[in-house]
């Protein structure tokens, strides 16, 4: 409810205050500087949680979400699949899920509980281990009847999470602890959200690294195979549950024990 006029002089008693400018002015066109981005960066968790917070105090009688944090990956192929279940159960609480790459601290953003992908234990975090990481290849069933050997792959499309801090989801990795380096495939198809990935080989159009504890359903109902005779192969990456001290609420600590459930019991 403000003019732009009323914004614009704002603005600028801010980068006079901090003496540096916020923003790059074109015609027709405006840009974060640098110290901007920066500045933006910092304050919008903050201000996030403060409207949060506002909103908790004039409605103190709204129900308050628990906030589930994790990486997108994980929320899309491990997380919402099951919440139908947990509503049906616990229809009392509210779940909020933040899917986030970033690693968002406990209390950032409201987060409650996050599920960590990590190398071993998160550091300077009490966490539970859910599950290990496995890979394997997989495909949608009107690929998956070749075996998985050299004289298959190189008619198929590879799909591929783009992502080279991954490597054991590259399939140059994959390829060359096969002894397949030298194989070149019928094309690539690469993606920047691993979910995306995973729903390229539900389409039909290629093969995925499957990372084993998020496709399991999906070979289990058959709507994705794992190619030929290949066995998963375990990645140095765990999943982990971290939560606020258990003297919060109690609804976090219901939301905390039902993931931990779903986790033992969607082990593959």
């Amino acid at each position: 409810h403000l003019t732009q006029s009323a914004v614009s002089r704002q603005i600028r008693a801010l980068e006079t205050h901090l003496g540096v400018a916020l923003f790059t002015r074109g015609f027709r066109s405006i840009a974060l500087t640098p110290e901007g981005a920066q500045l933006f960066r910092l304050a919008d968790p903050w201000l996030t949680q403060l409207g949060e917070l506002g909103e908790r105090w004039r409605h103190p009688g709204r129900r308050q979400p628990v906030t589930v944090s994790t990486t997108i990956g994980v929320a899309a192929l491990w997380l919402l699949p099951r919440l139908g279940a947990f509503q049906q159960a616990h229809p009392g609480i509210d779940v909020r899920v933040a899917a986030d790459n970033r690693v968002l601290p406990l209390g950032q953003d409201g987060v409650d509980i996050a599920i960590r992908y990590c190398r071993g234990r998160p550091a300077g975090e009490p966490a539970q281990w859910l599950f290990g990481e496995a890979v394997v290849p997989v495909a949608h069933p009107s690929l998956a009847e070749a075996p998985l050997d050299v004289a298959s792959l190189p008619r198929q499309v590879l799909l591929e999470f783009d992502d080279p801090s991954r490597p054991w989801l590259q399939w140059d990795e994959w390829l060359g602890s096969h002894g397949m380096q030298a194989l070149r495939p019928r094309g690539m198809l690469r993606f920047n959200q691993y979910d995306q990935v995973v729903q390229a080989a539900l389409a039909g159009q290629g093969v995925a690294l499957g990372r084993l504890a998020l496709v399991a359903p999906m070979l289990a109902d058959g709507r994705l195979r794992a190619l030929g005779s290949a066995a998963p192969e375990q990645t140095p990456l765990s999943y982990w549950l971290v939560r606020q001290p258990r003297d919060g609420s109690p609804d976090t600590e219901i939301v905390a024990q039902w993931l931990l459930e779903q986790a033992q019991a969607g082990q593959p």
